[in-house]
């Protein structure tokens, strides 16, 4: 099947390439030429794990081919996916006017019937509009068919390939013929692809990324208050879990949620139940809890060092939001360092990917490191923010007489107070009794 995806970011980088590699041919469109040029290059602006790979060998068997030209990508393409970014407007809304202005220029090049995929992340009612903003400049039949992604960074790969459930809304027969037929191949292991209007689509992707930051904001008060009353958060997150209509997943306490998904569609929800007269209230908490959440470190620091920093150095491990990306929109790292260095603290970062992104936004302010080891030197406490999997298992042999004081404040509850206590360190988990001597 020939297809058009306009938009190289995160969500469109990933489809098209994963379109090709099951055998399709692919044009993938954005205004940015500078980008277009990287990509044609062979150079991917995002870390994702086996993305690179993947676009290489389709470029080079011919299937994926990227462009600035949107006529020739439209003409060539009886599918047009659309996956530009929504970002959120200053009232917490999706700002959609991108999606629009790809859907218009769509209709003004579009030289026959085509089917329009909205991939993008957008509020309920997007594909109406889409419909008519289309309708305005062309006289071609098309549909309009919502198609919400469910990529989760440094697995999005995987989960495009292998994906749980795809989700397709619309009311044309042919076009959710054709678009199932284009994800057959991804489903062979009887996952379900499941059919519903555009409005029910759309709300799907809200809902399930609504739901799993409510369950990430419930743990973290669980903790807070576990804390408080002297019990264990790793404990009770294993007694609850079991129960089968509750599950494991999603109930890591920690400094918070991120990235590009939870904070802004959490919003965009509560902005659309606004927008209805409804107070989403739960949603409204579930927010509030998540933005405090991301300055808990920075409070057990203040705790254990007084109020002003100047003069104490701190080390921080992990910046992107989560492991394995790059990403680091609305990291609470972002938050904990920027009030470090408010306080007058020194720091001293180490992420295994996101530190070139990370001095886009810091500067000179910080030093950056490569090796986490060498972020620790004088440190007056190490302090865990994201919980990529080569800080697990460090050498704490090593790290204690490189440090001025051997102090972890460990925002993913990565040990074992225990462990921490038999390797001499003093040690602030989440939700857990501290070693505190």
């Amino acid at each position: 099947m020939n297809l058009c995806v306009i938009g190289t970011g995160y969500v469109g980088l990933v489809a098209g390439t994963c379109f090709a590699e099951s055998g399709n041919d692919v044009i993938c469109v954005d205004i940015d030429e500078r980008k277009i040029a990287d990509l044609r290059s062979g150079k991917v602006p995002i870390y994702e794990p086996g993305l690179e790979e993947l676009i290489r060998r389709n470029m080079a068997d011919g299937r994926l081919r990227f462009t600035s030209d949107l006529a020739t990508a439209v003409k060539e393409g009886m599918v047009c996916f659309i996956a530009v970014g929504t970002p959120s407007d200053i009232d917490g809304s999706a700002d959609v006017r991108m999606v629009l202005q790809a859907a218009a220029d769509i209709a003004r090049t579009m030289p026959g019937y085509r089917i329009i995929v909205l991939k993008s992340t957008v509020p309920v009612g997007t594909a109406d509009q889409v419909r008519e903003t289309m309708a305005e400049y062309t006289v071609h039949p098309f549909d309009v068919v919502s198609n919400p992604e469910f990529l989760k960074e440094g697995a999005a790969v995987e989960d495009f390939m292998k994906p749980d459930r795809v989700v397709i809304g619309g009311n044309s027969e042919r076009a959710l013929s054709l678009i199932k037929e284009l994800y057959a191949p991804f489903v062979r292991t009887e996952n379900p692809i499941l059919v519903m209007d555009n409005r029910s689509a759309e709300m799907t992707k809200y809902a399930a990324n609504a739901f799993l930051a409510t369950r990430i904001s419930f743990i973290n008060q669980v903790a807070n208050l576990c804390e408080k009353v002297g019990a264990d958060v790793a404990e009770v997150r294993r007694g609850i879990g079991f129960d089968r209509r509750i599950g494991h997943y999603f109930l890591f306490p920690g400094v918070g949620y991120g990235g590009s998904c939870f904070p802004k569609d959490v919003r965009a929800m509560i902005r659309t139940a606004e927008e209805t007269g409804m107070n989403f209230s739960l949603l409204r908490e579930v927010e509030a809890v998540n933005e405090r959440q991301k300055y808990l470190l920075v409070e057990k620091v203040h705790a254990r060092f007084g109020a002003d920093l100047r003069g104490r150095k701190f080390a921080i491990w992990g910046l992107a939001f989560k492991p394995r990306t790059d990403d680091l929109r609305e990291a609470p790292a972002l938050v904990i360092v920027e009030a470090l260095l408010k306080a007058g603290a020194e720091i001293a970062v180490h992420d295994p990917e996101a530190l070139g992104r990370a001095r886009e936004l810091f500067g000179e302010r910080v030093s950056y490191h490569r090796v986490n080891y060498d972020a620790l030197s004088g440190a007056d406490a190490l302090l865990i923010v994201t919980e990529w999997n080569e800080f697990r298992r460090p050498d704490f042999s090593r790290m204690r007489p490189i440090m001025k004081t051997p102090i972890i404040f460990d925002g993913r509850n990565l040990y074992e107070p225990a462990v921490m206590q038999q390797e001499g360190f003093l040690y602030y988990p989440i939700g857990r009794v501290p070693v505190v001597q």
